[in-house]
């Protein structure tokens, strides 16, 4: 179900976009072109006037651009929105949205994609990975990717994963740690990277057309969820349980 009114919000923290020096800012900024910086804007606006009319995207708009619903809850999507918020003021403007989005470009240096994906799985922002952080992302990667395992099954991903991973074994996984963790598992980083991006085609693909009213569906900003870190996570070690 869909959201069936808009409300109106207040415009002081919406920054208005110069379409000639912001799209030549971002593009020295990022590994986006200002061609490709337009098309995101487009995109932008479709998205941040989905719900609330102020010109940057709320949760329940990312919520409606992804599941359809506003009142769909979803840590993933949560953690996600966390990460495209940098200023942490519950909004995401159009600069937050690029620049966050430029993680995820196949030319974006693999040690930034590294330092993102350590933040995905730092729920409470510690600075560290902890086994129920861990466990609480699994379950909710799997149910994005519609998979069930029994618990014991997702207890001996959490526990495979802090042998391998927790070096120092003081039960939670630090940003070396992580690293060094991904250098020897790369297909952990595959969800970091949206092929999408480098197509000039990326935003007229991603926007549907739903009931007569126009709708943005955010297949490839999501993460593609359905190939999800987790998933792999799943099924490198599904040969050895």
């Amino acid at each position: 179900m869909g959201c069936k009114i808009s409300k109106s919000a207040p415009l002081e923290e919406s920054t208005p976009y110069n379409s000639l020096h912001d799209r030549s800012a971002l593009a020295s900024d990022t590994p986006f072109s200002e061609s490709e910086i337009e098309s995101l804007h487009n995109l932008f606006q479709k998205l941040s006037d989905s719900v609330i009319k102020d010109g940057l995207i709320h949760k329940e708009e990312l919520r409606l651009a992804i599941f359809k619903n506003v009142n769909e809850r979803n840590l993933f999507l949560d953690r996600i929105f966390d990460l495209f918020d940098a200023n942490k003021n519950g909004r995401i403007g159009f600069e937050e949205f690029v620049k966050t989005l430029s993680v995820f470009h196949p030319n974006t240096p693999k040690a930034v994609k590294i330092a993102h994906a350590f933040k995905l799985y730092d729920l409470r922002h510690t600075g560290f990975i902890e086994r129920e952080e861990l466990r609480e992302m699994v379950l909710a990667l799997l149910s994005e990717s519609d998979l069930v395992l029994p618990d014991d099954v997702v207890k001996m991903i959490v526990d495979k994963t802090f042998d391998e991973a927790d070096a120092k074994g003081d039960g939670k996984i630090d940003e070396e740690e992580w690293k060094a963790y991904v250098a020897q598992n790369p297909s952990l980083l595959k969800h970091m990277t949206i092929p999408y991006l480098m197509r000039r085609s990326m935003v007229s693909q991603d926007i549907c057309f739903i009931n007569g009213k126009h709708h943005t569906r955010m297949s490839s900003i999501c993460l593609q969820r359905h190939e999800t870190g987790i998933s792999q996570l799943c099924g490198q070690w599904s040969q050895k349980l």
